[in-house]
């Protein structure tokens, strides 16, 4: 365990150690879109982690899928990151902002302009979605024009530019979990008949010309994307292409020098192993339910250079130290995981509390 406590280069940043906070929806905005002053606060007790990587922040109106989660392409959502970004640093943190467009995972309740979502297709996931109704089931999204797939990319370009504006070290595109990114790659959710869809090169199209955006904005250094190759979930089904995409993706990305490839892994080893040839920057691993006892395992095999977790550094402020001491961890409590105030997000206990 003790290689998770070197220090190690993310693109311009360099990290005191190995672990990542991996994004986590909380659902504690404002309804503008917002984080105020306990996001701040959050963030800054997990500082030190080497790297923290924050919820989902929707990177235009169409792009918001959740209640009360945080936007980065007004001003004053730049003024509420800057609260967050300022504190993380002052606690001696890094932080990078993630970018995620919800796609047909939105509700037309939880949204600033309150119309229908948008999708590779008209496609809907399938799945209930809360709103401040209670939950209601997710209507079929509007498929994007071409034109509109493009815009979506400078939509992302923008935000990316904001958020380094913020106060930033960089920013983390989520191409993960059934949100929009993921949706292209997914036979299930993308029936396009232009460049977007169809073979593998015209699926994986709209991630690569995001990332490419994003790199010329920011410097690819500063710029990561966060994959999870197998997912299944809101009806999404890559098919049995889905592994080769993968490869395909992992190769182009590769050749633009970002900072980071974040996997979300559910089991596939083989694929995964054939992902860590063929990258070559810095690679972060997330196992969901990876045990204490396992901490540190892929870090010391090569597998990963950095590895992430979610919620035990949320139910841990003091993630670190408890690691190096050997110490329990406190249990993260589920009712208060979304939404809500200081309740589940700034009261876990320290060591020294």
């Amino acid at each position: 365990m003790n290689r998770l406590f070197s220090s190690v280069r993310v693109g311009r940043t360099t990290l005191s150690n190995r672990l990542v906070m991996a994004p986590m929806t909380r659902s504690r905005a404002d309804y503008a879109g917002v984080p105020g002053d306990l996001a701040a606060r959050y963030y800054a007790e997990r500082a030190s982690v080497g790297l923290i990587v924050t919820e989902g922040t929707q990177p235009s109106d169409d792009g918001q899928g959740y209640l009360a989660t945080p936007g980065i392409y007004t001003d004053a959502h730049v003024g509420g990151w800057k609260k967050v970004t300022s504190a993380v640093h002052d606690a001696g943190g890094h932080v990078f902002i993630q970018l995620m467009h919800a796609g047909r995972m939105s509700h037309p309740d939880n949204t600033p302009h309150h119309r229908q979502g948008v999708a590779p297709s008209a496609i809907a996931p399938g799945a209930p979605m809360f709103t401040a109704k209670g939950m209601q089931d997710i209507p079929a999204p509007r498929a994007l024009t071409t034109a509109e797939v493009r815009q979506t990319v400078q939509d992302f370009r923008t935000s990316a530019r904001r958020a380094i504006e913020a106060g930033a070290d960089g920013v983390e595109i989520h191409g993960a979990n059934g949100y929009l990114v993921h949706q292209f790659f997914a036979p299930s959710a993308n029936a396009r008949t232009d460049e977007y869809g169809g073979s593998i090169e015209n699926r994986a199209r709209f991630a690569i010309e995001v990332t490419s955006a994003v790199a010329d904005e920011i410097g690819a250094d500063r710029t990561a994307i966060r994959l999870s190759p197998g997912t299944a979930m809101w009806g999404i089904d890559e098919g049995a292409e889905g592994p080769d995409l993968c490869r395909y993706l992992g190769a182009e990305l590769d050749k633009l020098g970002l900072a980071y490839l974040h996997i979300l892994h559910h089991g596939n080893e083989p694929l995964l192993t054939d992902i860590r040839k063929l990258w070559k920057q810095p690679l972060i691993l997330n196992r969901p339910g990876r045990s204490r006892d396992q901490i540190g395992a892929d870090v010391a095999s090569g597998l990963a250079d950095l590895e992430a977790y979610g919620q035990m550094v949320l139910a841990n402020p003091d993630f670190v130290a408890r690691l190096k001491a050997n110490a329990p961890m406190n249990d993260a409590d589920r009712n208060t995981f979304f939404g809500g105030a200081a309740q589940g997000y700034v009261d876990y206990p320290a060591l020294s509390a």
